[in-house]
């Protein structure tokens, strides 16, 4: 299987490469730099063939899938600064990566006949209530531009494909790139009170293990929307923050034990800051992973143990 993956520059286009390569498929890298510039890790990404490409770039699109012609196309590249996309000047641009962007794979994907897997985000719903979303929920409210341009993409895949696997996503990290855990450990070495939003409900997502149930995907026909999560509960913002510093003292981090560190529990309106609206209710009803005979993720706990032991902080 030839494997073409957009964004290997960022956290889950590196771990979709490197779990490729453990396979044995044929994986080959895209980004919009002129060679591979996510972490050196020494990993598989860092070897194998890398193609620079600008997904806004229809004929540029189109002539390098083509001279790849690939199996599968998994599109992992994406605006995702949620509030710088809420700058005026940046909206079109916003939707020229998310919606045009994709359009454009999934059109010359729909010429070559080759499978296509899309991420998308919880935030293409408007986040209210309490009840986890369904994959095939068809109750579209974005909130920002953010979740409006990556709704578009979905909607360009869905209606350009017949085999297509559109996922939703949340609270991801991974090695390679900014997060949310690398974040609090950063903010967490030089403060001694840390206010984290408390009424935001959702999990986390290791891009480690969802590269594997991806590629598990692709391997299948089993095609449609689905929602990918780490299994282990439904947890808010400060409820994972504690538990990263709990996490780090346990391997002898004692910056971040209880006496020295505070974190106090605020809601988002407390908390303020964000110029795009952030969805309270992230919780996604993965059940039609185990449904179609795909494994879960492990719990985020477990993924969140592995992540502290393979970063430096």
């Amino acid at each position: 299987m030839k494997v073409l993956v957009t964004g290997v520059a960022g956290q889950l286009g590196h771990d979709v490469m490197n779990e490729l390569s453990k396979r044995n498929y044929e994986g080959i890298g895209s980004d919009i730099a002129s060679m591979y510039s996510g972490i050196a890790d020494g990993s598989a990404v860092t070897k194998m063939p890398y193609v620079q490409m600008d997904i806004t770039d229809n004929s540029g699109v189109e002539t390098v899938i083509t001279a790849i012609n690939p199996d599968v196309v998994v599109h992992c590249a994406a605006w995702t600064a949620v509030d710088l996309a809420e700058d005026e000047d940046k909206v079109e641009k916003v939707r020229q990566v998310n919606a045009k962007g994709t359009e454009n794979i999934a059109l010359i994907c729909k010429k070559l006949g080759c499978k296509m897997l899309y991420l998308s985000t919880d935030y293409v719903f408007d986040g209210q209530g309490t009840e986890p979303w369904k994959p095939d929920c068809k109750d579209y409210k974005p909130l920002s531009v953010y979740g409006q341009t990556k709704l578009e993409g979905e909607l360009a895949v869905a209606g350009n494909l017949e085999r297509y696997f559109i996922v939703r996503i949340a609270w991801v990290f991974g090695v390679n790139g900014k997060n949310f855990i690398k974040t609090m450990l950063n903010i967490g070495k030089t403060h001694d009170l840390i206010k984290v939003v408390d009424d935001q409900i959702g999990t986390p997502t290791y891009t480690y293990d969802l590269a594997r149930l991806l590629v598990d995907m692709i391997e299948t026909e089993k095609y449609g929307y689905y929602h990918a999560t780490n299994e282990g509960g439904y947890i808010s913002w400060y409820d994972f923050t504690k538990e990263i510093f709990k996490q780090a003292v346990e391997m002898g981090r004692t910056e971040y034990s209880e006496e020295r560190l505070r974190v106090l529990p605020v809601t988002t309106e407390e908390y303020g800051a964000s110029k795009a609206k952030r969805p309270f209710n992230s919780r996604l009803d993965k059940s039609k992973l185990k449904e179609n005979g795909f494994e879960p993720l492990p719990t985020w706990q477990d993924a969140l143990h592995r992540y502290l032991r393979e970063i430096e902080f």
